[in-house]
């Protein structure tokens, strides 16, 4: 069986800033992000985990990590985040 692929939303506890960002295991990512080892998110520790959306494909994956970093797509992280 193929690896399944995640996209997933982490909200900074520190300011509320959103990352998103893509991975095939959820919970080693989460852990890197919390662990200080991703440079990008290392000043705005601790993480958690807000929305995650599951795909067959690294392609599949790499699109809709695109478009929720696009206008539209904080639009809808917004909508669902809110609710």
């Amino acid at each position: 069986m193929a690896e399944k692929h995640y996209v997933y939303v982490l909200k900074s506890e520190v300011d509320g800033r959103l990352y998103k960002g893509m991975t095939q295991n959820l919970e080693l990512r989460l852990s890197q992000h919390n662990g200080g080892k991703v440079k990008s998110t290392k000043g705005y520790m601790p993480w958690v985990l807000v929305y995650h959306e599951i795909f067959e494909t690294r392609q599949e994956a790499r699109l809709r990590e695109k478009y929720l970093k696009s206008g539209a797509g904080r639009e809808f992280l917004k909508d669902i985040l809110a609710a």
